[in-house]
């Protein structure tokens, strides 16, 4: 079979999934020498981070050169155990001067599995970056996606098609019979899928950003839905393998606006623009109606966290950050894996917001941390060369001390002064850290009572009987402003003059605001009104403060919250979040309010996440929140700020506080809710707090504001 001018022999796979060679000569679509210029990019100034224990021997360690050209084997159609080919651009070392001719001997192979369209420039770039360093490289289009076959749903597929994958990387006469899998969101999720089958061909993963349970966070949440997904079926429904084969298909669903459909939830089958592609519609649909906790959600490549033991025992690095939607998933993963394996298993906490891209620039949202928060010139010379050293460690064995570093390393925000930066941001700084746990040893969780009148502190209530309530109305929520969010995004229209070259893809865009940002409304905040303001000035938020710090307050790792909850409906939500409340300042004359963290519980899971429980009403239960993590510093004079509301959307799904059905109610209702602050029912959100040490200061006195 002549596919994409690679010469292949198909066959149905083996038990052991190996398979016949292929034959790889010229490609039409693209084989000569990189065009990539491989020199090392220079490096970014650091603030102090070896003076923190960040050790940077990536400036002078062993690693593989740029010594190869590279040849490129495009669309190479790959089998699965059930017949269906997934296909896969191969990447190749080849001989210098002879850009035809494959470098002899073995390689181990990069595996990257995505749904993100495997032929863009960034994959062509990785592609190229670790062939010419002596590595194969295979990126596959996953199940159903451009040009793989199949239908695409939502990573359930992704283990037995991970699996296969390995395999038949790892028994190519090109490869050395070791695969390490690395990718970004649901690529991340495409390893962890994998890895819990334990193919043996695989001996490494380095997981960026990705999930460890899809019921509990970063698909629903606890008991909610991350509005997130359904936005990203939208995406799917424009670009899978159906649409690309039926170009009307493609033009309508990419002419869909996600966010006005989102706003008119719940979807109901056959009457949105989802229909058109009816295999998405009903990934989305289950997702989105599935509330209960079943079989359906223990699936791997849903819950990873369940099949932690089943994980093959490999090195394993873990990336995440501090602002990214999978930070409770990335640390949960870190400490279940590494009881339970001998890895060893590596974990790296960044100031970021989600993606690739994010890893390298020096700011969150609104927030800037300075030249010290990028992987850039602190932890590597870009995120390929992390990637480098993490490989040529454990895919070809160089002492390059890689296994000698701190197993986990994070970024602690908050050393800055709260200024305005040239670029309109809020200073916020920080610096590297390394500990050997997360959250590192010596954190003791403090627990921050709520008290009557709205304060906020270590101390427990003594009243007798307290409780603040608000107002809960379903068609008027909380704006989301900022926070840990990704793929809340949908489809821009741009001029007809130029909408033929440009990629629907990159039309795809986020209509809310991530990462950190001041708590206010304005004219940018979907679902927002006028008199716009402070979300604290909102009667249905509930605000809760500690006087200003007399000293600093460091926080590093999970958060909690502990609530006792009262409501007249016989379902509601409750949301938390952790706000560094800015004093005023002459950039900021009504202060800042920095979100830190973020959070919500469904009630009627209460008792049980399999079997949801009427409230009664006017009855107090205590449920427990898991929050997201962080790293922050909350600066003398600062205030730590509790919000409690209801809502937060377009982040989450707002809950028509009836009880119906998820997804599938047809009415809506005012709730009146309360949290109870007294001597017998203290809510209270704990926080890991550790002593803050003292900072040498830069010898020249630069403290890196932009």
């Amino acid at each position: 079979m002549d596919v994409g001018g690679i010469e292949q022999a198909v066959r149905p796979p083996t038990s052991d999934h190996r398979l016949s060679p292929l034959a790889f000569r010229p490609s039409p679509f693209d084989l000569r020498p990189s065009t990539i210029d491989f020199r090392p990019s220079p490096s970014v100034g650091s603030l102090s981070n070896e003076e923190f224990g960040v050790v940077q021997a990536w400036r002078d360690g062993v690693e593989s050169p740029a010594e190869f050209s590279v040849l490129v084997a495009s669309e190479v159609m790959v089998p699965m155990r059930d017949g269906v080919r997934l296909a896969t651009d191969v990447y190749l070392p080849a001989e210098v001067g002879r850009p035809d001719q494959r470098a002899a001997g073995t390689f181990p192979v990069v595996l990257v599995r995505t749904p993100y369209d495997k032929r863009t420039a960034l994959s062509r770039a990785t592609g190229e970056y670790f062939a010419s360093r002596g590595y194969a490289v295979a990126i596959q289009d996953v199940r159903g996606r451009y040009r793989s076959e199949g239908t695409f749903y939502f990573l359930t597929q992704e283990a037995e098609d991970g699996y296969d994958a390995v395999e038949w990387c790892g028994t190519q006469p090109w490869s050395s019979g070791k695969v390490g899998m690395m990718g970004t969101s649901y690529p991340g999720w495409c390893q962890t899928a994998a890895a819990v089958l334990d193919p043996p061909h695989l001996a490494t993963v380095v997981v960026n950003q990705a999930g460890a349970n899809a019921y509990t966070s970063s698909v629903r949440h606890n008991g909610a839905m991350e509005l997130r997904f359904v936005a990203w079926a939208f995406l799917d429904a424009a670009t899978n393998s159906a649409a690309l084969a039926d170009p009307r298909l493609a033009e309508a669903a990419g002419a869909v606006r996600a966010s006005e459909w989102i706003d008119r939830l719940p979807l109901r089958p056959g009457l949105s623009p989802l229909a058109m592609n009816p295999s998405v519609e009903r990934w989305a649909l289950d997702l989105y109606t599935t509330g209960d906790h079943g079989p359906y959600w223990e699936q791997p490549g849903f819950d990873f966290q369940r099949h932690w033991g089943d994980h093959a025992d490999i090195p394993m690095l873990l990336l995440g950050a501090w602002y990214d939607s999978y930070t409770r998933a990335t640390i949960e993963n870190f400490n279940g894996l590494r009881s339970r394996k001998r890895g060893p298993v590596h974990l790296v906490m960044g100031p970021w917001t989600h993606g690739a891209a994010a890893v390298d620039q020096s700011f969150a949202g609104d927030v800037e941390f300075g030249p010290t928060a990028p992987v850039a010139g602190n932890l590597a010379r870009d995120f390929n060369h992390l990637h480098l050293r993490w490989f040529d460690r454990w895919l070809k064995e160089m002492d390059n001390g890689v296994d000698r570093e701190d197993p986990v390393r994070w970024f602690m925000m908050g050393s800055g002064d709260g200024t305005r930066t040239r670029d309109g941001r809020l200073w916020r700084g920080g610096e590297w850290r390394c500990a050997q746990d997360m959250p590192p040893a010596g954190t003791k969780q403090t627990g921050y009572h709520l008290l009557p009148g709205g304060g906020l502190g270590v101390e427990p209530p003594t009243a007798e009987t307290s409780s603040t309530s608000w107002r809960f109305d379903p068609h008027d929520p909380v704006p989301t402003v900022g926070g840990n969010i990704s793929s809340l995004s949908e489809f821009h229209p741009v001029p007809e003059v130029v909408s033929a070259k440009i990629p629907i893809e990159q039309r795809w865009g986020l209509y809310v605001s991530v990462g950190g940002q001041d708590q206010r409304t304005g004219p940018g905040v979907h679902g927002a009104g006028e008199p716009y303001g402070p979300l604290s000035s909102r009667t249905d938020v509930a605000v809760f403060q500690t006087e200003p710090l007399t000293e600093e307050v460091e926080v590093v790792g999970p958060l909690r919250a502990v609530l006792h909850v009262s409501s007249d409906a016989p379902d509601t939500d409750v949301t938390v979040k952790v706000v560094d409340v800015f004093p005023p300042s002459d950039d900021y004359p009504e202060g800042y309010h920095l979100n830190i963290s973020d959070s919500i519980f469904r009630m009627r899971y209460r008792e049980s996440w399999q079997d949801p429980t009427p409230m009664a009403d006017g009855e107090v239960y205590e449920v427990e929140v898991p929050m997201y993590g962080t790293g922050a510093v909350f600066g003398a004079g600062h205030r730590i700020r509790v919000d409690i509301s209801s809502s937060n959307y377009p982040r989450f799904d707002v809950n028509p506080n009836t009880g119906e059905p998820i997804g599938r109610h047809r009415r809506t209702r005012v709730a009146t809710n309360s949290v109870h602050h007294d001597v017998s029912r203290p809510s209270r959100v704990e926080l890991p707090v550790v002593a803050r040490r003292d900072v040498a200061a830069r010898p020249d006195g630069v403290d890196g504001r932009p």
